[in-house]
């Protein structure tokens, strides 16, 4: 590894600093923004009395309610879940952050201080939340399951686990989702796979195409504008179950970057905060974006309020007295009871017909490919996040497609979930309420300004869109593990990412510069 980062300081000598700024540039997918559409997410006033008891006029496909029901609930929503979250069962959870990409050769790895993790001890975890306590009641018999190295997959299940024979605990409170820097072709190449290379027998020309009034200009339109909008009485051509798995990977995405666009760090103050260019650019003026957050919500809800009756009777006791698992339960009953409240998500509608069974699978195949790629992100906070967030999501997909009320009975099935998906599923709630938090933060930033501040705003942010997108790398599959064209075609590639990581080390500090040689 030495000789290689000789190689890198050469390079980045010769190049300075503009290939690193770059490499950092989130490629866009609308080089033209719209103020008429940023101000349909950032103008909108969230109301206060919700209206799920009212005729659902909300454009939530598959809903019984609309937008403005999970507006008028989310603050308490949030207030419960960031309490939840912080309580010893939902904050420690173990995962294996270094397997091997399996798809594809990734030399990728950021450099920066913020992508990496703190972890936790073994010592300081309740023995009966221990790998070697929860492996004996939560591993299924090889018989029911597939076994990869590493980890794991049952029929029934919509995204790999963790076999428990590998990883870390980590303290998610201490380890919140944010800017880290991680950038350039390895961040691109992991987004550019979960949108190119698990559809549903599209063609990657069907993808690149574009229905929208705002087609996308890179690789692909992270929304997936093209696929999920058709035109005013125009038939749909792909089927609902196929609209809905993008709607929740865009869904993904668009917390994702709301969390980053809301913590981030100014690089002319060193200050962290708010980035309201960032969200114009990445969110706010795709309104369709926000629409699949939501989406993603009250799937989430649903998922939560059939489990209510599980979740309620789950020990979630790590000391043996009792206490936090009271108060856990306390705060946990809220949450259950606006679930139950709003989550109008009918998944009796998807997976029906002569080929249900066949859609499912490939469904579930894709989705467990998604939690797959997670092991190819080159930081490690973005693929403790990635894990936490497919394996919430597969979870919620689980109890809705697959386990009926019996199958939902504790006292009938109490092992029905492992620990790490009654974790991952809260806290991927979590992070979706506090995304919708934060787009209310952002609203407020841009109800504060006049319309010539606006203006400028929206310049700026039209001017390192455009910068973004000429600098962006071209779409190309990602070759297969080991190949030929792997071993060539990402020499150069990867030797350029690790000199912009060293150079982006150096930037900020001196220790993290010294570790890059």
């Amino acid at each position: 590894m030495y000789p290689r980062h000789l190689y890198a300081l050469v390079f980045g000598l010769l190049l300075g600093p503009s290939y690193a700024q770059a490499s950092q540039a989130h490629p866009p997918s609308n080089p033209h923004l719209s103020k008429e559409q940023v101000q349909d997410v950032l103008d909108y006033k969230p109301p206060k009395d919700p209206g799920c008891t009212q005729f659902p006029t909300g454009p939530i496909e598959t809903t019984s309610c609309d937008i403005e029901t999970i507006e008028s609930v989310n603050e308490e929503l949030y207030n419960e879940l960031h309490s939840l979250v912080e309580t010893p069962f939902f904050k420690y959870f173990r995962v294996d952050l270094y397997r091997d990409c399996p798809f594809w050769q990734e030399n990728g790895f950021c450099m920066n201080r913020e992508c990496g993790i703190t972890t936790v001890d073994e010592s300081e975890i309740p023995e009966r939340w221990r790998a070697a306590e929860l492996s004996k009641l939560e591993m299924p018999p090889e018989n029911e399951s597939t076994n990869l190295p590493g980890c794991y997959y049952r029929d029934s299940d919509y995204c790999f686990l963790d076999d428990m024979t590998e990883g870390d605990y980590v303290d998610l409170s201490m380890n919140p989702e944010r800017f880290t820097g991680y950038t350039g072709p390895s961040a691109h190449r992991v987004w550019s796979s979960i949108y190119q290379e698990n559809c549903f027998g599209l063609s990657e020309l069907n993808l690149l195409s574009s229905d929208s009034p705002n087609p996308g200009s890179v690789s692909l339109p992270d929304s997936m504008t093209g696929v999920l909008r058709t035109e005013e009485g125009e038939q749909s051509r792909d089927c609902l179950e196929q609209r809905v798995y993008y709607k929740i990977i865009s869904g993904l995405h668009a917390s994702i970057s709301t969390h980053v666009c809301h913590d981030t760090m100014n690089q002319s103050t060193g200050e962290w905060g708010p980035d309201l260019k960032c969200f114009i650019s990445r969110v706010a003026s795709h309104p369709e974006r926000l629409e699949y957050l939501y989406f993603d919500t009250v799937l989430l809800l649903r998922a939560v309020a059939r489990l209510g009756t599980y979740l309620s009777a789950y020990d979630y006791c790590g000391t043996g007295t009792h206490e936090d698992d009271a108060a856990t339960l306390e705060r946990l009953g809220k949450v259950i009871d606006i679930a139950r409240a709003v989550g109008k998500f009918d998944e009796t509608v998807l997976f029906r017909g002569e080929n249900a069974n066949i859609l499912k699978e490939e469904f579930k195949e894709h989705f467990r490919n998604v939690s797959r790629i997670m092991d190819c992100v080159g930081c490690d906070k973005c693929r403790l996040w990635g894990k936490v967030q497919t394996t919430g999501l597969g979870t919620a997909l689980k109890v809705l497609f697959e386990l009926d009320e019996k199958a939902l009975d504790p006292r009938a099935n109490a092992n029905l979930l492992q620990r790490s998906e009654v974790v991952a599923l809260i806290n991927t709630l979590h992070r979706f309420s506090e995304s919708l938090e934060y787009v209310n933060d952002f609203r407020r930033m841009w109800a504060s300004m006049d319309s010539q501040e606006e203006d400028a705003v929206i310049h700026d942010t039209q001017a390192e869109v455009e910068a973004a997108a000429r600098s962006a790398p071209k779409p190309r599959r990602s070759p297969t593990a080991g190949s030929e064209e792997a071993i060539e075609g990402n020499f150069l590639e990867s030797l350029m990412a690790r000199v912009a990581c060293w150079i982006r080390a150096c930037k900020d500090g001196t220790v993290g510069c010294v570790q890059g040689l």
